[in-house]
């Protein structure tokens, strides 16, 4: 799934189409940026964590996700 931009939210710096690794983004100076690629996105957060007003969001697939579990403490919660 790809980022949503908050264009409310948005400044439109480009600073997500800038350090995003695999050009996800079209960014034209002044415009909110597009997601041209969005099958190519990774999900690496990186355009995430940089914008400075948090107008970029993931909406991670569930098949991503990754779930721990510590067997050794299943094993002593069932005794």
């Amino acid at each position: 799934m790809p980022p949503v931009i908050d264009e409310k939210k948005c400044i439109r710096c480009g600073l997500c189409a800038s350090i995003c690794p695999l050009d996800v983004f079209s960014y034209s100076s002044g415009k909110t940026p597009e997601i041209a690629f969005p099958d190519e996105c990774w999900h690496c957060n990186s355009c995430v964590l940089d914008c400075p007003k948090q107008a970029v969001s993931l909406r991670i697939p569930i098949p991503f996700m990754l779930l721990h579990l510590d067997a050794e403490e299943i094993c002593k919660n069932k005794e």
